[in-house]
């Protein structure tokens, strides 16, 4: 196994535990949990970050190209628009 694949194997797991914490969070009612669920998922987070900027340095993980500001723009107003409810 190269390092290359275990850093992407990293990445999915994490990214995997991230939409778990996600999950959990809006599912409980314990105040408690939830606060802890919260500072475990900010780790995560945190850990995450970690690997992709190691990823990035070793060109391991090349993010897509920026979007234009008229293709962001054209999101944005599609996601801001009212939805029409019957």
């Amino acid at each position: 196994m190269t390092e290359k694949t275990m850093v992407a194997d990293t990445l999915a797991g994490i990214n995997g535990e991230l939409v778990r914490y996600g999950e959990m969070i809006t599912q409980t009612e314990n105040q408690q949990l939830k606060q802890t669920l919260k500072q475990m998922r900010n780790q995560c987070e945190m850990s995450q970050e970690e690997i992709y900027q190691i990823a990035r340095a070793k060109s391991y993980y090349v993010p897509a190209a920026c979007a234009k500001p008229e293709e962001v723009a054209h999101v944005r107003s599609v996601l801001t628009q009212p939805t029409m409810r019957q």
